[in-house]
């Protein structure tokens, strides 16, 4: 594996084992992130219904948001303008933003894609853009977010085998060209140090998977992800690469699973060597009325809950479980009232901010297999 040449690393430790499970710790400039971590998701510049001092107090660490809706509205010069990131969000915490890449070709009914990068057309007013590994960069670093991406290539489950492996041979060119991008701009931010991780693709495909670790690891990253799962793939065999290609990464730099969320999957991932994930999954399904509770999901539209004076969780500290009954909260969520929805994000987060640091706890002690068998009864 090559060195680093000069591309800013924090300081990242394993600080426990139990089998392929860690405990770890991330230093970024803005604060140190225990690990595993779930971050919230800010698409584009918010955690909806969440403010920031709300967020710290529920324990979350590290947040994310998305370079493409950030660079189309408001743009990434009005950010840089107005502070940064961190001063845009409020959130002085460590940020990470994705590259764009998942968005661009999520839309690739209307997309072009060659080596040279992708051209579409905006979400919101329809214009032309065309996304590079070079615009990656830079739209990140106006961004000035702590943890950055490169631009990667993540072709969908349903992909033929050609298809993944060209992605595959593109991701790793465009990896290489993020690399120079980030060095010519000094690994500098608007905020200061940005921290760059390669992105591993290969669908489902052991040998792809491979490849791709390989040709990162020759570029060489502080960090890496495993991009292109839960596109689609079977369930089963989305874990079974999640564990083949966390073993081929180097044990000394930071894993990033993107775009995971579920209480099981956070489990499935951290119980295969995962230290970071992310999903806007729990404040999308608070969106839809529905809570994270222990055995599966509660979808307060249901007519049942109307007269309930349980909370949605017992023993949950949130201030939905402290202060509200679950017919009051159906009720706010029939009559579309906002209050409504921020509790049952703050629910939701909650749920997940404590399995995780319960599974922290639990590889530290050495007991993580018995907290992940009974998880449903010890969040």
């Amino acid at each position: 594996m090559k060195s680093l040449d000069g591309l800013p690393d924090f300081p990242f430790a394993v600080e426990a084992r139990d089998g392929l499970a860690r405990a770890g710790r991330l230093v970024t400039p803005r604060g140190a992130v225990e690990t595993p971590c779930f971050m919230p998701v800010g698409t584009k510049g918010t955690v909806k219904a969440m403010l920031p001092e709300r967020l710290h107090a529920l324990g979350a660490q590290m947040i994310l948001a998305n370079t493409y809706h950030l660079a189309l509205r408001p743009g990434s010069d009005v950010v840089k303008e107005l502070g940064g990131l961190h001063r845009f969000m409020g959130w002085n915490g460590p940020i990470l933003t994705d590259s764009g890449g998942y968005q661009v070709f999520s839309l690739l009914d209307t997309a072009r894609i060659d080596d040279t990068g992708v051209a579409f057309r905006s979400v919101y007013d329809g214009s032309k853009h065309l996304f590079t590994p070079e615009r990656a960069m830079t739209e990140q670093q106006r961004l000035g977010a702590d943890v950055v991406m490169c631009f990667d290539q993540c072709p969908p489950g349903t992909a033929t085998v050609a298809e993944v492996r060209e992605a595959v041979l593109r991701t790793s060119r465009w990896a290489a060209r993020c690399k120079r991008q980030h060095l010519e701009q000094g690994g500098e931010g608007t905020d200061g140090r940005q921290m760059l991780l390669g992105i591993v693709q290969g669908g489902v495909d052991a040998a792809l998977r491979k490849e791709s670790a390989e040709s990162l690891l020759e570029i060489g990253f502080p960090g890496y992800a495993i991009g292109g799962l839960t596109v689609g793939e079977d369930r089963q065999a989305m874990l079974e690469t999640t564990e083949s290609t966390a073993g081929l990464l180097p044990e000394d730099r930071v894993r990033y699973f993107m775009g995971i969320g579920d209480p099981e999957g956070l489990l499935e991932v951290i119980g295969r060597g995962v230290d970071l994930f992310d999903c806007v999954l729990p404040t999308r399904t608070a969106r839809m009325g529905t809570a994270f509770v222990r055995g599966g999901r509660l979808n307060l539209r249901n007519r049942e809950h109307a007269p309930s004076r349980k909370p949605l969780e017992d023993g949950c500290p949130c201030a939905a479980c402290t202060g509200f009954t679950r017919g009051a909260i159906r009720h706010f969520v029939m009559q579309k009232e906002i209050l409504g929805l921020q509790l049952l994000t703050e629910h939701n987060l909650t749920f997940l901010f404590r399995l995780v640091a319960g599974a922290r706890a639990a590889i530290v002690s050495g007991h993580f297999a018995s907290f992940k068998d009974g998880w449903g009864a010890s969040c």
